[in-house]
């Protein structure tokens, strides 16, 4: 069984920053592109950033260019989201998923495995 976990969320104050990291059971998770994902209050899943499976590739939403950084270590199986300048719309649940094996996407439908998510609020 896949499992997702992710950690590091918290409160933290406007201007501040997080890193999530997201420990995968994957089996070969080299050959997994790995995306972070975030759902505010009221609001629907989004995408945030994505990275391909030997890291070499990256995508961002604009929302978040230039403030977070998504990267990942293979041999830990874990992938990080590093989130600078927290702003108070930063607040959200921040989710790690894994689209089907060598499938490359910013489509949240397009994800099969998903953590539990990791809370995210950012005081003003």
């Amino acid at each position: 069984q896949v499992q997702l976990v992710e950690s590091g969320g918290g409160l933290v104050q406007a201007g501040g920053s997080l890193r999530l990291p997201c420990v995968a059971s994957l089996r070969t998770f080299s050959s997994y592109t790995m995306g972070w994902f975030r759902q505010a209050p009221g609001k629907e899943r989004e995408f945030v950033a994505a990275i391909t499976g030997s890291g070499g590739r990256t995508v961002y939403s604009d929302s978040w260019k230039g403030r977070f950084t998504i990267s990942r270590d293979n041999a830990k199986n874990t992938v990080y989201l590093q989130m600078t300048s927290l702003k108070p719309e930063d607040t959200a649940v921040y989710f790690c998923a894994a689209p089907r094996i060598g499938r490359y996407s910013t489509n949240l439908n397009d994800y099969d495995y998903w953590g539990q998510g990791t809370q995210v609020t950012v005081s003003s």
